[in-house]
């Protein structure tokens, strides 16, 4: 398989499945399960980060059986192609009011935190009266900033991950289990749209 972004031709690689549907299912099930029993006999605002999370957290959110909300984020982060300076901006806010709300962020995947760790801060400062974080995969291989994780799904040490709303070059979002990119030889082009996934909305 071969890929572009931005006119450029990127090494071929081929996908190796990581995550079954199956596996991804029994995983949604149970983070919802711990949330129903957390948030009992309250409401929940549910802001999904995108645009990676969009089918996590519509799969999470017909499993809740607790009035909710939903709304999403675009985050874009700054600094060189490889690596993510720290300096982030948002494309996209939150529409609905968080003050006094339980708020519960929805994030796909969690690579170096500096983004997530943002956002954080961000939706903190709207006054909800709770904030914490779920994410499908806590990925450890590029870790900047420990961010606290409230609900994981899965721990993962390394991969450059597709599938389930994660892309690789806007490709692939849209495969029901989740594939590691297995590259026959990484171009310079290829590990900057690695990286540039995790800093810029994935």
């Amino acid at each position: 398989m071969r890929s572009k972004s931005e006119g450029t031709i990127m090494a071929s690689y081929r996908l190796r499945e990581r995550i079954s549907s199956e596996e991804i299912g029994r995983c949604v099930a149970g983070l919802a399960e711990r949330i129903n029993r957390d948030y009992k006999g309250r409401k929940l605002i549910l802001i999904g980060v995108l645009n990676g999370a969009f089918i996590f957290m519509a799969d999470l959110a017909r499993c809740l059986d607790l009035p909710v909300r939903v709304d999403f984020v675009r985050l874009a982060s700054y600094g060189d192609k490889a690596q993510s300076c720290g300096s982030v901006r948002i494309t996209k806010d939150v529409e609905l009011a968080l003050q006094g709300s339980h708020v519960l962020i929805v994030e796909d995947i969690v690579d170096s935190g500096i983004t997530l760790n943002w956002l954080l801060d961000h939706i903190s400062k709207l006054c909800p009266e709770s904030v914490k974080i779920c994410a499908l995969i806590d990925k450890l291989e590029r870790r900047a900033v420990e961010v606290p994780l409230d609900y994981v799904g899965m721990t993962l040490e390394s991969g450059f991950l597709v599938g389930y709303g994660l892309d690789f070059a806007g490709n692939h979002r849209n495969l029901p289990a989740i594939h590691e990119v297995v590259f026959d030889e990484v171009e310079p082009e290829c590990s900057h749209a690695m990286a540039d996934r995790s800093a810029e909305g994935k």
